[in-house]
């Protein structure tokens, strides 16, 4: 492999647009055919040097340098004219370098509601486990055979602080019951348990794992820093074909590389739309606006762009040594967690501080909500569309305060915090993404239009009282009072009793899980939005495919990591 240079030929086998979580595992899996010559084109700088994506505690020091999309979106109405931060990594590896490394790959009921041939939720799953090798713990109850061990993907379970082992069993108290290893077998929709993650003895484990170190290959060239302007057709036989990629390197030179068979975009939910876009494929009418000339109208570009919304609401410990505060906030102690680090790989740094975890259905909660009765839905699924095999939220905690940047009130002076976090499946509002001007080297513009549909805010402001409720029993779990309210002093979400009370909080609080899917999605023949077929090839041209979130249909009830 060869970082830093911008492409050693003028011609390859398969040209894959985006080096990040998608695109590392497209190219290292084509290079098993070791007579093909892949390039690889990634717009950021390669991760090997790159210390805060390795040490898994460093993630927030990447956001807002160049190793960030800094993507925000517009004011949203559905968010009181918020806007949210899209913060995605740009470099080798992507986004699996910066997230929670989260393993949680959802229900197998979401994959085979794609009604796709190839996407049955058992085949996703073996593929997942195709990439994995799981590491277990003593102490961890895993479900061995959900798990696989031969991949380049390095997972393990992760060792809990004493306030998340708490939390689980006010999970369970609370009616979620205990299934350790749920998050791994995709068949349980209310519970709670634990979640791997995608570390190792210390070290991140990101997509770009599938290219370097034990998968480096000889056969595959890298362009980093490296933006893929747009894909080239020629006219064959009747029909277009892609047959070479623009890109534009960090002096701005551009150069046209030839593919001899085929051309894969990866550049995720918000870029591979807007690579569609540059290249003239898109809706019509948006792109003679921009003066792109339209080679194919597929109305569905940039279109039914999903996402999980999540809400933070922190909640102050009055009692020492059940959050991990202690290790990053108080006295001399960040400090003396970076060396831990540094010497031995341990500590908090080495690890993310996430703790427990829930699946849960809201059908019981909801049902006498009259949004709830009123709304339309299928035989057998809830107004959300989801069968009750699939839950309607997701809970996860943190084992000490902090998140995106805004949560800036750390608990110094000696004092603890922890966040319940509700995360959003199945949202009804849809989003788009466009561009902003035909410059390669121009964000799109990412309208997440996050909370337009009242039954999304109906869900998600029910999921918060749910997930309030089992904060406070903390207390009762304990056999004393651990939990004082919310942090910081001068919010009360532990007094709020209705659903009602919980909307403005909601709408207040909303962020981003980073989840972003659907923009360029695979359909069945009869669908026009459909850009793509059920084998990632893009309509209306040939030589063309797209391998990212992008292509899904509808999002998963997971995180998006695995999947990708």
């Amino acid at each position: 492999m060869s970082p830093g240079r911008l492409v050693e030929q003028e011609e390859y086998d398969f040209i894959i647009c985006g080096g990040g979580t998608a695109g590392c595992v497209v190219a290292g899996r084509l290079a098993e055919d070791s007579h093909a010559q892949i390039l690889l084109v990634e717009a950021g700088p390669h991760n090997k040097d790159l210390e805060n994506v390795h040490m898994t505690g460093g993630w927030s020091k990447n956001f807002d340098t160049e190793l960030d999309w800094r993507i925000v979106t517009p004011p949203m109405k559905g968010v009181d004219g918020r806007q949210v931060k899209l913060s995605r990594g740009r470099f080798l590896g992507g986004s699996s370098g910066v997230n929670g490394t989260l393993v949680i790959r959802g229900s197998k009921q979401d994959y085979d509601d794609w009604n796709l041939p190839g996407w049955s939720g058992e085949e996703f799953f073996e593929y997942m486990r195709k990439a994995e090798t799981f590491h277990t713990k003593p102490w961890f109850e895993a479900d061995e055979k959900a798990h696989g061990y031969t991949g380049p993907l390095h997972t393990e379970p992760h060792d809990l602080a004493p306030i998340s082992k708490l939390l689980l069993k006010s999970m369970e108290d609370k009616g979620l019951p205990s299934v350790p290893d749920m998050f791994s077998n995709g068949e349980t929709s209310h519970g709670s348990g634990h979640a791997p993650r995608t570390v190792h003895k210390g070290i991140r484990s990101t997509g770009a794992d599938f290219v370097t170190n034990d998968y480096h290959k000889e056969n595959i060239d890298l362009a980093v820093e490296t933006t893929v302007d747009k894909i080239n057709f020629e006219e064959r036989n009747g029909q277009l074909e892609a047959t070479s990629v623009v890109l534009v390197d960090r002096s701005g030179e551009r150069r046209v590389v030839k593919a001899r068979k085929e051309i894969v975009i990866s550049g995720g939910a918000y870029c591979s739309p807007a690579i569609l876009l540059r290249s003239g494929i898109g809706p019509k009418a948006d792109l003679e606006r921009l003066g792109i000339r339209c080679l194919v109208d597929a109305p569905g570009v940039g279109k039914n762009l999903l996402d999980h919304l999540i809400v933070f609401a922190f909640y102050e410990v009055i009692k020492e040594g059940l959050t991990n505060d202690h290790l990053v906030y108080h006295g001399d102690a960040a400090m003396a967690a970076y060396i831990l680090y540094k010497e031995k790989k341990e500590g908090i740094l080495s690890t993310f501080p996430f703790g427990a975890f829930a699946f849960a259905r809201l059908d019981e909660r909801l049902k006498d909500e009259h949004l709830w009765q009123e709304a339309k839905r299928e035989a057998g699924r809830d107004p959300m569309g989801l069968t009750s095999k699939q839950p309607n939220i997701e809970f996860f905690t943190t084992e000490l305060y902090g998140g995106p940047l805004q949560y800036d009130k750390y608990p110094i002076d000696k004092k603890h915090a922890f966040a319940m976090i509700t995360e959003l499946f199945s949202p009804r509002s849809k989003g788009t993404v466009t561009l902003k001007s035909a410059d390669p080297l121009e964000n799109p513009i990412v309208d997440c239009n996050y909370l337009s549909d009242p039954l999304d805010v109906l869900v998600m402001s029910e999921g918060c009282r749910l997930g309030n409720e089992i904060a406070m029993n903390l207390n009762k779990i304990a056999g004393e009072e651990i939990v004082k309210g919310s942090w910081p002093s001068d919010l009360t979400h532990h007094k709020f009793t209705k659903r009602e009370e919980w909307v403005p909080h909601v709408k207040q609080e909303a962020t981003t899980c980073y989840h972003a899917a659907g923009t360029c999605k695979m359909g069945q023949a009869d669908d026009k939005m459909a850009v793509l077929d059920g084998n990632l090839l893009v309509r209306g041209v040939k030589g063309l495919s797209i391998a990212d979130t992008s292509v899904m249909p509808t999002l998963h009830g997971g995180h998006t990591q695995m999947p990708a």
